[in-house]
């Protein structure tokens, strides 16, 4: 039997999309003749819905100062990988230059390989390579945050010890953090406009 762990407009990181989401509908799942519910979604206005292990709690305080470094880091310690999945609207895809003719990628961003990141087939057609190339990209991406982190902190603990020529280069990764992971909009749309420079 299942129990809640969020409730309705609890602020939750929702771990495939890799976005911060307000949980707008709680859903038991009943089965006739049951006390309690068998399992429990979260509806979070993200096209579906999620079950609790997709979901983590907002444990920072709004007090927070170093906001690039939340205290639930789990994004960090996440392993995505890229699987193969066989091609169900045509039998030959893709060119003998990729991986396997006949399938196309699939970026798995949960322990259970069941969601994450995928294309429709017109999209694949249309540009094989690019799509290739994007899933690799958004496979690397938990490692590549927690580089800039690492980056973003050696430079936050000593700015004068910095190399000068990546100064740069730690501002640009700390900005990326804030964008990642703060939802106040103007900071947003600020390190949005840092990032893009």
């Amino acid at each position: 039997m299942a129990k809640a762990v969020f409730h309705k407009a609890q602020r939750v990181f929702v771990k495939p999309v890799g976005t911060w989401a307000l949980i707008e509908q709680v859903i038991p799942h009943w089965v006739k003749d049951v006390d309690e519910p068998l399992r429990v979604t979260y509806e979070c206005g993200l096209g579906r819905s999620f079950q609790a292990h997709e979901l983590s709690a907002d444990d920072t305080s709004p007090t927070e100062t170093r906001l690039h470094r939340p205290e639930n880091d789990e994004i960090m310690l996440e392993h995505w990988h890229i699987v193969r999945r066989k091609a169900k609207w045509r039998a030959r895809i893709g060119g003998p230059d990729l991986s396997e003719v006949g399938t196309f990628p699939v970026v798995i961003t949960d322990e259970e390989d069941l969601s994450g990141w995928r294309v429709s087939g017109s999209e694949y057609d249309r540009d094989p390579q690019r799509i290739e190339h994007q899933a690799r990209m958004i496979a690397c991406t938990p490692d590549l945050l927690q580089t800039a982190r690492q980056v973003a902190d050696q430079y936050e603990e000593s700015p004068d010890a910095f190399p000068p020529e990546l100064k740069t280069v730690a501002q640009r990764c700390a900005s990326i953090l804030r964008f990642v992971y703060e939802l106040d909009e103007e900071d947003v749309k600020h390190s949005a406009t840092v990032a893009a420079e």
